[in-house]
């Protein structure tokens, strides 16, 4: 029997895209939010510095490397193998969509360099052997300590949450550096939350243009949703202030567990112990955590 080969078109109509990789990876995790420890975004106020490793990636201009990061931590931290996962850097590099501008081998190589810069940051250890990567997530304080589950019990152990729907619905293809980092910002806080950008330097470690830009391109991409506050002043010349208050839009909204029976597009919303984790011992906390940022 004749057989005719695939053409070039017809291989491209079934090769996986990066979004598609990326939804597989969420799809496996069994993830509708993906926690991240808030310490990565801002450390405690006890520390000296309250810069996260969130203001490397944006000093350092590292979108990649922060897009990846993510994407590790919400393909680890459901532990079914322990906080690792492995593929082959092929597969890597189209999760990146490092194979869109690059050749197969240049693809596979900027992969491994973008995994090597997070394990360079303490946020991983990353392997190879042959053409498979190996990539076991650390704890997101950068301090190169094992990972383990966030509960909210305490306010170093406080997590956000980032719905499956950023990455399914391709926001994370759109958003450009700064927005991305003031999203992880805004879960960070209660909704309607005020963000001077003249203290982006102090609380965040980035410039006041970079904060400003982040949260204009978030309302370009309908992921926040703004408001004014306004506030007497006796002493100002109009008698008043204003100030804008930001929280997350609904699409940017943790996803509420599935009923019994239903099973969630993008997976479950994660054990009951995780949830009580963070509506529970997070709220608690949650009144020292927005005291100074």
């Amino acid at each position: 029997m004749k057989t005719t080969s695939l053409s070039e078109r017809d291989v491209q109509a079934v090769k996986a895209t990066g979004r598609d990789t990326r939804t597989e990876i969420l799809r496996r995790s069994i993830r509708a939010n993906v926690p991240l420890r808030k310490t990565f975004v801002q450390a405690p106020r006890t520390a000296a510095s309250r810069h996260g490793p969130l203001s490397g990636f944006v000093t350092g201009r590292d979108l990649r490397g922060l897009k990846a990061y993510l994407l590790i931590v919400a393909a680890c931290s459901n532990g079914t193998a322990g906080w690792t996962t492995r593929h082959d850097s092929a597969v890597w590099a189209r999760m990146m969509d490092i194979d869109r501008t690059a050749t197969e081998q240049a693809a596979r190589t900027g992969a491994w360099r973008a995994l090597r810069r997070l394990q360079q940051r303490n946020l991983i250890t990353c392997s190879r052997s042959g053409t498979t990567i190996t990539v076991t997530l650390l704890h997101e304080d950068g301090s190169g300590s094992p990972y383990e589950r966030p509960l909210g019990k305490t306010e170093a152990d406080l997590y956000l949450q980032i719905p499956s729907a950023f990455w399914s619905k391709g926001y994370d293809e759109r958003v450009d550096l700064p927005s991305l980092a003031l999203l992880l910002v805004i879960l960070r806080e209660k909704n309607w939350s005020k963000f001077p950008a003249e203290m982006a330097p102090k609380w965040y470690g980035w410039s006041a243009d970079t904060h400003e830009r982040g949260l204009k391109g978030l309302l370009e991409l309908g992921l926040v949703e703004r408001r004014k506050e306004f506030r007497k002043a006796p002493l100002a010349p109009s008698g008043f202030t204003m100030a804008y208050q930001y929280q997350r839009a609904a699409i940017m909204r943790p996803r509420k567990p599935q009923k019994p029976g239903k099973q969630a597009v993008m997976g479950l919303a994660g054990s009951a112990s995780e949830r009580a984790g963070c509506n529970g011992p997070e709220e608690s906390a949650a009144a020292a955590t927005r005291r100074g940022r």
